[in-house]
């Protein structure tokens, strides 16, 4: 066997072999994950006001991202660290999002909170940290909306695509996996951004794949490279943290970018993704 292979009996839905061609998921916004042209997910990583969310949509969308990120429920290591606004945030997040024309995806962290995030939201992700949430992933597959799943801290891939069956068993095909890193010895970066993954996965998986790089390195001026190197790799899109103050970020500033950081990925971004077949997002008109 000259590759890795998961047997059909245990991944049944999500393996290559699967369907004929491959996933394109489709948010109702019309951004598509799969497509030739990438998903570009930019934002901060909590919601923590309107002025704070506003500029930051609107810095995004003017560089060319087509999809809004950030945290209105924060799981968080710490009871006492900051814990997200709730659903004054998944308000927040449509309105800012609608203003600048960009799609939404957050963050579930309950199955009771999934209707509720779905009536605002584009795309529902599970973070690592839910990632073998087994109930939090069927609920996410009743409700047929598309999900951003992130590889847990910890997880190997077969355990991932296995995350991955549960919300197809449920008879939700429009599922996204997102590398973000996994638990390393060496505390040098915050986690250990697996990039062979990308094209692993391409011949495991018709699923759409993307790369978070800022909970990838935990590193800002580390974003930039790892992002090029998702897209050369064949990533979908990205995931990125952005912020106006990064100093004064509620959480994971040391990984965010400010907006003039972000639109120099953009632009550096092109030229990657031409050279493999891909296209960035138009920036929207309404920014």
């Amino acid at each position: 066997m000259d590759r890795y292979e998961i047997p059909a009996r245990e991944l049944k839905l999500a393996r290559r072999d699967a369907r004929a061609d491959r996933t394109v998921v489709r948010l109702r916004s019309g951004v598509t994950f799969g497509g030739e042209t990438l998903a570009i997910c930019a934002g901060p990583c909590a919601v923590e006001s309107a002025e704070q969310l506003d500029a930051t949509a609107r810095a995004v969308a003017q560089s060319g991202a087509n999809v809004l990120r950030g945290g209105a429920f924060k799981p968080r290591t710490s009871p006492y660290a900051f814990q997200g606004l709730g659903e004054r945030g998944l308000e927040l997040l449509r309105a800012s999002a609608d203003r600048y024309g960009l799609a939404v995806v957050t963050e579930v962290l309950d199955p009771r909170d999934v209707p509720l995030v779905a009536r605002y939201a584009d795309m529902l992700q599970i973070g690592a940290r839910n990632m073998q949430n087994f109930a939090l992933l069927r609920e996410v597959g009743a409700s047929g909306a598309p999900v951003l799943l992130k590889r847990g801290l910890s997880a190997t891939v077969e355990e991932w695509l296995m995350a991955a069956e549960y919300v197809l068993d449920a008879g939700n095909e429009h599922v996204v996996l997102c590398e973000r890193g996994v638990r390393s010895f060496d505390a040098a970066t915050r986690n250990l951004l697996d990039l062979s993954v990308v094209p692993l996965l391409a011949d495991l998986t018709h699923l759409p794949v993307v790369v978070d790089p800022s909970h990838g390195t935990g590193v800002a001026r580390l974003v930039e490279p790892m992002a090029l190197a998702a897209v050369a790799a064949g990533a979908d899109g990205i995931l990125v943290e952005v912020h106006p103050e990064p100093g004064e970020a509620a959480s994971d500033g040391p990984q965010s970018l400010r907006p003039q950081e972000f639109a120099a990925l953009m632009g550096h971004l092109a030229g990657i993704a031409a050279a493999v077949g891909r296209r960035l997002p138009a920036a929207s008109l309404a920014a």
